[in-house]
Parts: C-alpha cells; sequence; structure tokens
C-alpha cells in the first residue's frame, strides 16, 4: 500500500473535503484528489460517497481513517524524533482548549511556549465541547472536570473554585428575597446557589436579570452593577481585592480542575511532553491563585 496515498486519504477524510485539506495545508488539490482515487485504486474500495457539493466517507473510509489514521501519527513521531536526534521539540503541536481559559490565559501560554521552542508550531482551538482528539488531529486536549475516558490518559494541572460575587451596589437578599442575577449555562434550571459558611451551607435565591454565555461577559455585567454571579475565583480575585466585587461566599461544591489530556494509545511525543512541561512551570502548585497571578502578568 501507498503510504503517501494513505496519509493524503486521512488528511481529506479528517478535513472533510479535498478543498478544505488543500487550503489547510497548501497542497495541490489535484494531487490530493489524485492520491485518493489511487488509493481506491489499489484497494478496490470506494472510501468517498462524491456529491456535486460533499464529500462523504463510505462505512469502508470510515473503518480505514479510524484504523489508520493514529498509526500514521505514531509513524510520523517516530521518524521526526529520530531525525532530530533527540534534541529540541519540532513540528506542529494541535491543542483543544476549552473557551475561558483560553481568553484568560492560552495567549500567554502559547506565546511563551514558541519563544521556548521556536521550530514548533502551535495551534490552538477554542472550544467548549469534547473533541475526538485521534478523529480531529489533535495532540492535546485541555479539559474542564473531564468524564472518565479509557482512551484518555493525562493530569491535572489547576484547580479552582466557584464563589458568589455582586458589585458594592447590589445588596444581598434577605430571607425569603432573590438577589438579581447575572446567569450562565453553569446556572440553568437553578433558583439558587448554596455557600458555605461557619453555620453551614447557606442558600442564595436569586432571580436571572441576564443570561449570558461566556463567564468574562458575566463577569463584566457583574462588575458594572447588574447583579450577582457565580464565577471563578481566579476570573475575580483581582477585583475582590481592590474592592470592585464583594464576595457573597464561596460555593458548597467540590473545586473545578483542569486537565491536559492525551491519547493512551499513543506514546507521550516530545511535542506534548514540552507542553506538558510549560504548563508545570506555569503553574507550578495548580492553585487558583497562580492561575489569578498569572492573568494579572
Amino acid at each position: 500500500m501507498d503510504l503517501l496515498a494513505l496519509a493524503d486519504f486521512n488528511l481529506v477524510a479528517r478535513h472533510g473535503g479535498v478543498g478544505k485539506a488543500a487550503r489547510a495545508t497548501g497542497r495541490p488539490k489535484a494531487t490530493l484528489s489524485r492520491r485518493v482515487t489511487e488509493l481506491e485504486a489499489a484497494l478496490g474500495l470506494r472510501l468517498f460517497e462524491r456529491g456535486a457539493r460533499t464529500l462523504k466517507l463510505t462505512q469502508e473510509g470510515k473503518t480505514l481513517h479510524a484504523r489508520s489514521a493514529a498509526l500514521l501519527t505514531e509513524l510520523e513521531e517516530t521518524t521526526a524524533a529520530i531525525a532530530s536526534g533527540g534534541g529540541e521539540p519540532r513540528g506542529k503541536l494541535r491543542i483543544s482548549a476549552p473557551l475561558l481559559f483560553s481568553q484568560i490565559a492560552m495567549g500567554k501560554l502559547a506565546a511563551g511556549f514558541s519563544l521556548q521552542y521556536p521550530d514548533m508550531i502551535l495551534e490552538v482551538t477554542s472550544e467548549d465541547r469534547s473533541v475526538d482528539m485521534v478523529e480531529e488531529g489533535y495532540d492535546l486536549a485541555i479539559r474542564v472536570n473531564p468524564h472518565a475516558d479509557e482512551s484518555l490518559v493525562g493530569r491535572a494541572f489547576l484547580h479552582d473554585r466557584l464563589v458568589v460575587v455582586a458589585g458594592p451596589g447590589v445588596a444581598r437578599p434577605q430571607d425569603g428575597d432573590a438577589a438579581p442575577a447575572v446567569g450562565h449555562g453553569l446556572d440553568k434550571g437553578r433558583s439558587s446557589w448554596i455557600v458555605k459558611s461557619e453555620a453551614g451551607p447557606k442558600t442564595i435565591a436569586f432571580a436571572p436579570v441576564l443570561n449570558l454565555s461566556s463567564l468574562v461577559m458575566v463577569r463584566d455585567a457583574v462588575l458594572v452593577g447588574a447583579g450577582a454571579a457565580r464565577l471563578p475565583v481566579s476570573l475575580v480575585s483581582r477585583d475582590l481585592a481592590a474592592g470592585r466585587l464583594v464576595h457573597w461566599g464561596d460555593v458548597d461544591a467540590p473545586d473545578t480542575a483542569l486537565w491536559a489530556l492525551y491519547p493512551s494509545r499513543r506514546l507521550l511525543n516530545a511535542r506534548v511532553s514540552a507542553f506538558l512541561d510549560h504548563l508545570k512551570r506555569a503553574f507550578p502548585k495548580g492553585t487558583p491563585d497562580e492561575l489569578a497571578a498569572f492573568i494579572e502578568l
């Protein structure tokens, strides 16, 4: 089997079309199309269903892509490691990271990593969905409190906790009253927050006046005085210290954890290992205070 043709087939399958693969990689569209056709002829199988404007994998194509993509990645990483003589990591590192972490920290992390490893190209995509790392070609995924998955391994590198905060002009509700609140997806279906106190858990009732999809937007709205909100302490610690926000209590719930994950069936390559070490240097203890300080730098 022609490994170059197989690699080009996986490229087209991963990007969902010849044109998209060509634009993403700078490869000639005609070359990619010819290689896929040659592979189909060699196998005696149709790997794609071709429509006027669409290109979809057949069942045979899906099976071949699922089983060969990871093997080709392993082969590429092995040859790259041999060629580099075990020196500095090089090549592309693709990372999927959650939106909030990307907005407040990933740009600075990525820039520092790029300066330290100039022979590497770092590509970061911000998304809160659970990606299929093998199918979509990601080397590393950062996720908040991920579900157990036998196909992934990794480690928690940061911890955070949720707090209820409000502007100084927002009165804390008395028993039976509800506070005006800036809601987020985390609050969907809720009408109260439970916070810790010396006397035990305490309930704060709230009525949403705004519903926003980004926690950064929620914080900005709370700073203007729109209402109270439940937010990560790392995102508001500077505002709490400056008196721009008031702390109503720590949410009575386990801390959130950010994990760096990679496929378990792959060896830990030099690029992923280098980025994991970079995270460890940035957050040696993994505390909310470290993230807050990193944001302020």
